[in-house]
């Protein structure tokens, strides 16, 4: 009986220390497992997080980018229209610097045109050259003279331009408003740089919006580089982003366009030469055998054969100029 309890005794014991030993190992398991099986839920909450941020900032993008291929549509189809409006001449005058009216334009191409015909028929010749020459000096010479000014204020405007460019971005970023900065320009820069942006400051005091006084001052310059300014000052009033960094990279390409078109003018400039020495040969030619020997020239003037050939031979030559102008001038 004693053998017995003591056995009993030991099994208990024994059953005792491994209800212990379960109890700590199989313990630990279960709160390794239950941590584990936190850890894993908290991670996929994390995820979840994770995810719905990154989605956010995905589809805040999307929507940036769509505002602003939606506003760079919307710029493209306004300016095909300002584009249409910049052909008129009363668009063209405003163009050249001139504050003509086309009334006034018509008035001193008529003049132009009536002495032409004046002269050419109190002179004696050929109708055909009489109209030809009204035709030339009523309507063509006023058209040229008025592209020339117009390409003249353009080219003057594009190479102050840049420099304009750099006003703003340091005036930025010194920390003064936008419409300082174009203030300052209108005071300070060269002709006609400082006119245009004085009547872009002076219609933003009254209250044209700034946009619609981009769109005027390009309808008044139309140029590839005015577009991109106004292009770069929309697409941030209305997405926001470093105007300062924006405005000093158009800067840059400004200027490289600017270089490469001095470049391509260099390049050209034999060709222009050339162009200019054969066209000017005829016409010299002719005064230098005038001035010798006049019997011998007044037939070309005086008889009917004579006008119709030098009729012929002026028309020629305008177009061999124009075609040769046309392979030696490079647009950008």
């Amino acid at each position: 009986m004693g053998d017995f309890a003591f056995i009993l005794a030991a099994v208990c014991a024994f059953i005792a220390v491994a209800g212990v030993g379960f109890a700590f190992v199989g313990g630990g398991d279960t709160e390794k497992a239950s941590k584990s099986r936190v850890a894993a839920a908290l991670g996929d909450g994390a995820g979840v997080s994770r995810t719905k941020r990154k989605n956010a900032v995905l589809d805040s993008s999307a929507a940036k980018k769509k505002q602003i291929q939606d506003s760079l549509k919307d710029l493209e189809d306004r300016q095909k229209a300002e584009r249409k409006k910049s052909l008129t001449l009363t668009a063209r005058l405003e163009q050249a610097g001139l504050d003509w009216s086309p009334t006034k334009f018509w008035i001193i191409s008529a003049i132009m045109g009536g002495v032409a015909l004046v002269l050419t028929f109190v002179t004696g010749q050929h109708p055909l050259l009489i109209l030809g020459a009204t035709a030339v000096m009523g309507l063509g010479m006023p058209r040229w003279i008025l592209g020339m000014a117009k390409s003249r204020r353009q080219k003057k405007f594009t190479g102050n331009f840049a420099d304009a460019l750099d006003v703003i971005v340091r005036g930025i970023k010194s920390g003064l408003p936008l419409n300082e900065c174009l203030k300052i320009i209108a005071r300070e820069a060269e002709e006609p740089v400082r006119s245009e942006f004085e009547k872009l400051t002076e219609g933003i005091a009254v209250g044209v919006d700034a946009e619609e006084g981009l769109r005027r001052m390009l309808r008044r310059m139309p140029l590839p580089e005015l577009s991109f300014f106004s292009i770069v000052l929309t697409i941030q009033s209305k997405t926001g982003g470093n105007l300062a960094e924006a405005l000093n990279n158009l800067s840059a390409v400004l200027r490289a366009r600017k270089m490469m078109r001095e470049k391509v003018g260099a390049l050209s400039s034999e060709a222009k030469a050339s162009a200019m020495i054969i066209g000017s040969l005829p016409p010299g030619v002719a005064t230098m055998v005038l001035v010798i020997s006049p019997d011998y020239m007044m037939p070309l003037f005086t008889t009917s054969m004579g006008q119709l050939m030098l009729l012929a031979g002026v028309t020629w030559m305008g177009i061999g100029i124009f075609v040769m102008r046309g392979m030696i001038n490079f647009k950008m």
